[in-house]
């Protein structure tokens, strides 16, 4: 994580105006009633709003702030013995979490907690986290304690504690430990699937080390994703100040109940600018349960690579909108094979609920129990079709496809392939069937750069037709006319793909 600097530290109290909007209905008045001073004749209509508690938010306040604790740790990274390994690591971090700086680097997002130390050098960070139950489960982020030796956590009543890892969760940067106490003070579960935007929520955690800070702001937003954040998103966006520090402490509502873990910010800066993520309790409280049951995190699985729909893809596959979540790879052997679901199907519902897109399925599925036999409705070629399929367990190995678009022009005028054989399939991760061609280069600026068609990818299929050699795509592209949509499947860092351009 790259390091944040903060020059200045400015302390403010906030005071918050709250204003109720009356409907009035209006009749003409009579002369005695001109006279007199205006009443209303229909009975006033009110908006309602979310209101503070009647002394503000100080009781809130007091219930939730003893049991938001300081994390320290004590790491001692090792140090890479050669370019290649910090390649791997970087290549490695890109693929997991969609950028080249690990989970906090895309676009600006850093993890709100303190500065770390050069890898290789004993050091230390330091978050926040939330006390869940009286007898010492704290849940906090899996980066504040990530690579940990010692763990140490303090109450904000100076009691000092050594904190056990029970089990982390990287996919979503959640994490639980433990502390040997009873009757610990507690934060309650809330219900974060009711809280609506316009909202007013409060952060509580330990920013620059400063003990029991409490910000006030509302819910900006629900259900972001795609944010290069974390490999599972469904963050709640909030504007209340989360700063360095910050990071594992708590989201409550006006009641005092936790809804969210905060987690990352935007930031250019390094420091607060408005937009703060929180993990909601939708997602964490699931995961913490099984995290102290078993140690793990336990998720649905159906065995496929899926991505989002544009108008081309979605004309390309007989979709009169570009909803759904379409199939770009099929395991073999895994659930969704085994239910008969194809590569090329467009999901369009799962267990009654419409999907919108490749992030809203991938929701439901992991949230599923394994065992559970879901209904999974599919356009195949324009057909509607419904299947069966019981959702396994995924794997630890499994990896999210990512959603890509592919809205660009393309040409195949300044692109170069060779026939794959067994040493480059497996040196691009390619397992199974070596078919297709790698493109060796492309020419910049041409249809196919412009297309983001890109060195190392293997082209599968143009149009629906196979190809397996270099014969076959000169054949097959050669029959593309001008101005027509060509459907492309390729194979990137060994998961499939479908791009949908024009010539």
């Amino acid at each position: 994580m790259r390091q944040l600097v903060c020059k200045t530290v400015p302390i403010a109290i906030t005071a918050v105006a709250l204003a109720a909007v009356l409907l009035w209905g209006s009749q003409p008045l009579t002369p005695s009633e001109a006279s007199a001073s205006p009443t209303p004749t229909a009975s006033p209509i009110a908006i309602p709003i979310a209101t503070p508690p009647s002394n503000g938010f100080t009781e809130v306040a007091k219930a939730v702030t003893p049991a938001v604790v300081n994390i320290t740790t004590v790491t001692a990274d090792k140090v890479s013995g050669s370019r290649e390994g910090q390649e791997d690591l970087r290549d490695r971090m890109e693929e997991f979490f969609g950028g080249p700086n690990g989970p906090f680097g895309p676009r600006g997002f850093r993890g709100p907690q303190g500065p770390d130390e050069p890898r290789g050098h004993r050091g230390g960070g330091q978050g926040s986290g939330v006390i869940v139950s009286p007898d010492g489960y704290v849940l906090t982020n899996n980066h504040v304690i990530d690579n940990a030796r010692e763990v140490t956590v303090t109450l904000p009543d100076k009691r000092e504690f050594k904190g056990k890892i029970v089990g982390t969760d990287p996919k979503t940067d959640l994490a639980v430990v433990k502390i040997d106490g009873q009757n610990l003070p507690t934060v309650a579960w809330g219900d974060a699937s009711k809280l609506q935007v316009g909202e007013y929520v409060l952060a509580v955690g330990n920013p620059f080390g400063l003990n029991s800070t409490v910000t006030l702001g509302i819910v900006s937003a629900l259900g972001r994703g795609r944010m290069g954040i974390t490999q599972y998103e469904d963050f709640i966006q909030t504007d209340a100040a989360i700063n360095p520090g910050n990071s594992g402490g708590a989201l409550v509502n006006t009641k005092g109940e936790l809804v969210g873990i905060n987690t990352a910010i935007f930031s250019q800066s390094g420091g607060y600018q408005g937009v703060g993520f929180a993990v909601p309790t939708s997602m964490s409280k699931p995961i913490y349960e099984s995290l102290i049951k078993t140690g793990k995190v336990v998720r649905g699985y159906l065995g496929i690579g899926i991505q989002d729909l544009n108008q081309d893809l979605a004309k390309s596959f007989g979709i009169t909108d570009a909803k759904g979540a379409l199939v770009s790879e099929v395991k073999e052997d895994s659930p969704a094979d085994r239910a008969g679901l194809k590569q090329g199907d467009v999901i369009t519902s799962y267990q009654g609920s419409p999907v919108e897109d490749a992030v809203a399925l991938q929701r439901m599925v992991t949230r599923t129990g394994v065992g559970t036999k879901v209904t999974v409705n599919v356009s195949r070629e324009g057909h509607a079709k419904e299947l069966g399929i019981t959702i396994g367990e995924q794997p630890d190995t499994a990896k999210v496809a990512k959603a890509e678009t592919g809205e660009k022009d393309y040409a195949f005028a300044g692109v170069a392939v060779q026939d794959l054989d067994r040493e480059t399939a497996k040196e691009l991760g390619i397992k199974g069937k070596t078919q297709g061609v790698v493109v060796t280069a492309v020419e910049p600026d041409s249809g196919a750069d412009k297309a983001g068609l890109m060195r190392g990818d293997v082209i599968r299929e143009i149009n629906r037709q196979s190809v397996k050699s270099v014969k076959d795509f000169e054949k097959v592209s050669s029959a593309v006319k001008k101005g027509e949509n060509v459907l492309i499947l390729i194979n990137r860092r060994g998961a499939s793909l479908f791009l949908s351009a024009k010539v």
